[in-house]
């Protein structure tokens, strides 16, 4: 196999926190070019994984490796070439949307004035012109969201971890964004994307991983994903694989608390 021929491989990956095994053996490979909807039940692992490729958790036990190195070499350089936006993502507030990307395109190793010119275009692509010299604190969430995306191919990474990057935006910025993901793709970028929303992923992802309590149960297409399963949606298959099939009855139970017009009884 050539040095990058997988952008990213996963052997016998394992994270435990105490007596809790968060990550229990995962195996993965990944090629240029794949959008890979990363999925699972909260506390199934997902973001752990994710944290550990990015370098921020340091005690798993297996191998990663990124770009053809493995990053337990103590090399940071393979970070200049991955984007992240991460669920809940703190922006310094205090900071304008121009400031805030150009220390951003700095830290990633852009020259100022190219970062500038380049956070320039890309707010103006988004509509958000306007506010370039605005402090963050002023912006909605979906704003900040924009913001958060254009931070994240600012310096054109090749490999781009997005967790719930939809999350606050409009119908016509998700339209965008979930074409811009497959023109990336299309160029060989590789793009990991976490959602809970499951009929984006079931569109954007090429291929689905599904983790469920720390370990692979599914990994494929979602028409294979769909052979696999008696039921249609990604949602169906999702509840299927992980055991949750109880939720149309624990919805009635809802109801029926809410509608009881007499607790006591």
């Amino acid at each position: 196999m050539g040095n990058e021929e997988k952008i990213l491989i996963l052997r016998n990956l394992t994270m435990t926190y105490g007596n809790h095994t968060v990550l229990n053996g995962i195996n993965l490979e990944v090629g240029h070019g794949e959008i890979i909807g990363y999925i699972g039940p909260n506390g199934a692992g997902k973001s752990t994984t994710v944290k550990i490729m990015l370098g921020l958790l340091q005690d798993y036990k297996g191998q990663v490796v990124l770009f053809g190195e493995d990053i337990s070499s103590g090399n940071p350089a393979y970070k200049r070439r991955i984007g992240y936006v991460p669920e809940q993502a703190e922006v310094y507030d205090n900071l304008t949307a121009m400031e805030y990307l150009t220390f951003t395109g700095e830290l990633y190793g852009l020259d100022r004035s190219f970062a500038e010119q380049k956070a320039k275009k890309l707010m103006e692509e988004f509509e958000l012109g306007d506010v370039l010299h605005s402090r963050l604190s002023s912006f909605s969430k979906g704003m900040k969201q924009k913001v958060l995306i254009i931070s994240s191919l600012l310096h054109n990474p090749d490999l781009l971890f997005y967790d719930e990057p939809l999350s606050g935006l409009d119908a016509n910025s998700m339209m965008i964004i979930r074409e811009m993901l497959a023109q990336l793709a299309a160029q060989g970028k590789t793009i990991f994307y976490s959602s809970h929303i499951m009929d984006i992923v079931e569109k954007i992802s090429n291929r689905i991983v599904l983790l469920f309590n720390g370990s692979i149960v599914a990994d494929g297409s979602f028409e294979e994903l769909q052979a696999m399963s008696e039921k249609g949606s990604l949602s169906d298959i999702f509840n299927q694989l992980t055991g949750f099939t109880d939720h149309e009855s624990r919805a009635a139970k809802f109801i029926s608390i809410v509608e009881d017009g007499d607790m006591n009884e």
